[in-house]
């Protein structure tokens, strides 16, 4: 027997890289998993885009209104983008779509970089962002951890992720795994918790573009 919804724990984040007037039926069934997201990535276009889109403007408001984090998109280049640029694009998720936090996309994960994402953070938190998610995709130093809520510590294949060993999380944030390529069936949440991840999202997508899939367990009937 399947657990309920409502008794699951809220431990997915979910990146879905969809036009709401291209893939409506997806985004009814992310709003109607609304007790089971951590939050939700609002991805317009690599980012806010250059003008407020409506279509995910509405879907913002439903998703804040279901008590889902609304997490604004902005791609960091490893550290190449400047912070001011980054802060733009903070600024813009804010005030086009109302979002209440930041994921930063392509981070750094070496010493080196983290005085740079101190600043942004700096930022991040001047445009009012209340959660701070930093997508590393592998670990990384611990530092980062001083100034993220979320770390994504592994984004990779399904068969690079059976085979990854078990980690403590980091301390002082909640460590997040993004796998792509899952097989129907497969229990990614238990060997997300078993990896030390108290966030997970699990997609059968693949090629460059895996998160324009749901997770199994979100896919609308068909």
């Amino acid at each position: 027997m399947s657990t309920p919804i409502s008794a699951r724990p809220a431990d997915l984040l979910v990146p879905y890289y969809e036009h709401p007037s291209v893939r409506p039926a997806e985004w009814e069934a992310i709003l109607a998993a609304a007790p089971r997201l951590y939050g939700v990535v609002l991805n317009p276009a690599s980012g806010p885009g250059t003008a407020p889109d409506p279509a995910f403007a509405e879907v913002a408001v439903r998703l804040r209104a279901a008590g889902v984090r609304v997490l604004g998109y902005v791609d960091t280049a490893y550290a190449l983008r400047p912070s001011a640029a980054v802060a733009a694009d903070l600024a813009r998720h804010r005030d086009w779509y109302g979002a209440d936090g930041a994921f930063l996309d392509q981070v750094a994960s070496g010493p080196h970089a983290y005085p740079h994402y101190r600043s942004v953070a700096a930022a991040a938190w001047g445009a009012g962002c209340g959660t701070l998610v930093l997508n590393h995709g592998t670990r990384p130093h611990p530092s980062y951890a001083r100034i993220a809520d979320v770390l994504v510590t592994f984004e990779g294949t399904w068969a690079t992720y059976r085979a990854l060993p078990a980690q403590p999380p980091p301390e002082g944030a909640l460590a997040c795994h993004l796998v792509y390529g899952v097989p129907p069936g497969a229990d990614c949440a238990a060997l997300a918790r078993a990896r030390g991840a108290g966030l997970h999202c699990a997609v059968p997508g693949g090629g460059d573009h895996p998160w324009g899939t749901l997770p199994h367990t979100l896919e609308p009937a068909r």
